[in-house]
């Protein structure tokens, strides 16, 4: 029986799911450091993590018998997804499953900010009262800049619009506005505009303290400042600096340059002082919705991959969907994207006079996929001559279950 290994708090739904698909499946509550890692995963064909567990390069060269890595999140910087795709290992994840929740508590907290809420909840419970109206606002009216317009800044543009927000967006990538936003030219355009600053970028290494000084003193004068996408990508002490100084008149971050890796270990940040600050502990896709929807998702992508040979969404091998068994067994053969692979494969099965009913080759990048249904169930002797071919990273014999 395979075994699945499910880190994190992971939704009993992956659990349900990857046990009737006949996974054998240990759960664990909280992340497992990289040694940790390395100890448990003897035996385990599947992982799945959430942000907090990091798969190394010294991980997945200790345990390459891994099949497949299923990140039950929007993110997958945490995974070294190159040198898993060398050892055949795919990795998935869960791209648009939570894009509500996080939206949600972003127009929830920018709301609150404008209304100073938090700094108002923080004098009630030390005993001041301070009825007063100075330094809230209404968001209907104001701008919002948006710092990635992908699947989350794109819902969240159509949200605040609908509350009467004016919405300006920045990205690199040529975006199709929705609704009446607009693409500004600059970064620097944005900042100066925007009554509300909202990153969601993604994790690669070049947004590592993006956005610092500098940024921050080209943001208007009392203007509100959000970050729910990765923790790396700002200047915490650069943020403090300005909220000291009043120039920024409130804060709300949801990640971190470094996270507790368990519920109740301490917390530090500059910023745990500040007034009008909202800190929430990396939840912006934490919702009972959200969590059973990537709880599905993803390990039906797992479940795919193992049964069908499927790498349809996945994030580092070339991607094929494919449908049931066009014959009695399915050969997946991963390799390196060299000539002639496909040409190889073939003539090793046609010497065994193995008819092919079905076939189908994708590449991507520095690899191959050759998907090959057959009529009958090669020998030993043929699948040992597929993994002899040079260049061949995996090679698996799906049989079709009748």
């Amino acid at each position: 029986m395979p075994k699945a290994l499910l880190l994190e708090n992971i939704h009993p739904n992956a659990v349900n799911s990857l046990e009737k698909s006949g996974f054998e499946v240990e759960t664990r509550s909280g992340a497992l450091s990289e040694d940790e890692l390395i100890e448990q995963l003897h035996g385990v064909d599947i992982l799945g993590i959430r942000s907090k567990t990091s798969i190394t390069k010294k991980v997945i060269e200790a345990h390459p018998e891994l099949t497949a890595i299923g990140c039950f999140c929007i993110g997958t910087n945490q995974v070294d997804l190159i040198e898993a795709a060398k050892h055949g290992i795919a990795v998935f994840n869960a791209p648009y499953s939570n894009t509500r929740s996080v939206v949600e508590l972003a127009i929830s907290e920018i709301i609150c900010l404008m209304r100073r809420i938090p700094a108002h909840t923080h004098h009630m419970r030390h005993g001041i009262w301070d009825k007063s109206a100075s330094g809230s606002h209404e968001v209907r009216g104001k701008t919002l800049g948006i710092v990635g317009y992908g699947n989350i800044g794109s819902q969240l543009s159509v949200i605040a619009e609908a509350l009467g927000m004016h919405v300006i967006f920045y990205d690199l990538e040529e975006k199709l506005a929705l609704g009446n936003a607009v693409r500004v030219e600059t970064f620097n355009t944005l900042l100066e505009q925007a009554d509300i600053v909202t990153l969601h970028v993604d994790g690669r290494k070049e947004n590592t303290r993006f956005f610092g000084e500098e940024q921050f003193s080209h943001m208007k004068e009392h203007s509100i400042f959000l970050n729910l996408s990765r923790g790396f990508v700002i200047d915490f002490e650069a943020l403090k600096r300005h909220m000291d100084s009043g120039h920024i008149a409130g804060a709300a971050l949801d990640v971190y340059a470094t996270e507790p890796k368990n519920t109740g270990d301490p917390f530090e940040n500059p910023l745990t002082d500040v007034d009008n600050v909202i800190l929430t502990p990396h939840i912006g896709g934490s919702t009972l919705e959200a969590q059973e929807n990537i709880g599905n998702f993803v390990s039906q992508r797992l479940e795919n991959y193992c049964s069908l040979g499927s790498t349809m969404l996945s994030v580092n091998l070339p991607q094929i969907t494919l449908s049931d068994y066009k014959g009695a067994a399915r050969i997946v053969h991963l390799h390196d994207n060299l000539p002639g692979m496909l040409a190889k494969v073939n003539h090793i099965l046609s010497d065994e006079n193995i008819n092919i009913t079905a076939q189908g080759l994708a590449t991507e990048g520095e690899f191959g996929y050759v998907v090959t249904d057959v009529s009958g169930l090669p020998s030993d002797s043929a699948i040992q001559a597929l993994k002899e071919i040079p260049g061949t990273i995996r090679t698996q014999v799906l049989q079709h279950n009748n």
